[in-house]
């Protein structure tokens, strides 16, 4: 059972655009609108994968580039959560992701200002020979099992989320963090072991 039906639409859903042909899901998915699909552009065959009961509210956003890819494991729940994926985000079993965190497994953009610069041009939708975009860093990122991402949280690329961990509201998560403990703070850091 799920609200996505047959033609992939959302029952009762005001975005009239199906689910995208690259997205999965298992029994008992629930997708609050099909508008959280907007930004994806991946050209996976697949590109997103929902596991059993996994529920995903409104505000859920899925911004993949165009080899980017997510998984969510069974159980987990998304709530206003946008997911930026150049390459790989992979969320694990039974995680709660709440409003506006942001998970991001690349920089979008080049470091250095000269590049940064001419990334500007290249994205300038009706510059004439615009330049090419440079190489854009990017790195997968995961969250494991039973954790919970706190409101307004960041994930940046290259990160690991250990198992059963908690990262604190307004987080600012840049680099990995172990199993069962309690990130908060910009940049995180532990404050409880758990």
């Amino acid at each position: 059972m799920s609200n996505v039906l047959a033609d992939r639409r959302v029952e009762n859903d005001w975005w009239k655009e199906p689910v995208p042909e690259n997205v999965s899901w298992g029994e008992g998915f629930y997708l609050e609108t099909a508008q959280s699909f907007r930004f994806m552009r991946s050209k996976l065959p697949m590109a997103i994968t929902f596991g059993e009961h996994v529920s995903c509210y409104a505000g859920c956003s899925f911004a993949l580039g165009k080899n980017g890819s997510c998984s969510v494991g069974d159980f987990s729940l998304l709530n206003g959560v946008m997911i930026m994926a150049e390459e790989r985000i992979e969320i694990g079993k039974h995680v709660l992701i709440s409003w506006n965190v942001g998970i991001a497994d690349s920089d979008f953009h080049p470091i250095e200002a000269a590049k940064r610069r001419q990334d500007t041009m290249a994205l300038a939708p009706f510059l004439k020979d615009a330049p090419p975009r440079p190489e854009i860093r990017s790195r997968p990122v995961k969250i494991c099992d039973n954790a919970w991402i706190g409101m307004n949280a960041v994930i940046l690329k290259g990160v690991t989320i250990g198992e059963n961990s908690i990262v604190g509201a307004g987080a600012v998560v840049s680099k990995s963090v172990p199993p069962n403990v309690v990130v908060a703070g910009n940049p995180a850091v532990i404050v409880k072991e758990l």
